[in-house]
């Protein structure tokens, strides 16, 4: 759903994506090597991430720098453009396979740097507490209906991957 822009808020123009066979395939190649990556950088981390889950808070962060840098970098009238498909195959391929928290980033900075410094907090607050709630009602679930397991992942790499 589309909304108009906050005061303040810059003015974004919104073509119409269109989905095609090819653009599918871009995506689809760039989110099958972000999910290689993830899991590789997963992998190595495994031997940091006793306390904290050390993999993934890199691969967020990474993952959030990498579209901030890339998009901004890319824009179609900005100093290095990049065509469409390129966008498409870094930005929601490579990205959203690494991690869909550089999208999240991407938009919580837009509505910040639109001035929508409430509507951001909310989006920060709503997406940690509903994805926290969705993890243990998917878990609470399951756990019924396979005779009360407590266990989620069955090898530590399940949990940072």
């Amino acid at each position: 759903m589309h909304h108009p822009p906050d005061a303040g808020e810059p003015a974004r123009s919104s073509p119409r994506a269109r989905m095609s066979f090819t653009s599918c395939l871009i995506v689809m190649l760039g989110g099958a090597l972000g999910t290689l990556a993830r899991y590789a950088i997963s992998v190595l981390a495994q031997p940091l991430s006793r306390d904290l889950p050390w993999g993934t808070i890199l691969i967020n962060v990474a993952g959030s720098f990498a579209i901030g840098l890339f998009g901004t970098l890319t824009l179609a009238q900005g100093r290095y453009p990049a065509s469409e498909n390129l966008r498409l195959f870094v930005m929601i391929g490579l990205c959203g396979g690494f991690t869909t928290f550089s999208s999240f980033s991407l938009q919580t900075l837009d509505l910040l740097r639109g001035g929508a410094v409430i509507r951001a907090g909310v989006n920060v607050a709503a997406s940690v507490l509903l994805c926290l709630l969705a993890v243990a009602a998917g878990h609470a679930a399951a756990a019924r209906l396979n005779g009360g397991a407590t266990q989620v992942a069955q090898i530590t790499i399940e949990e940072e991957a």
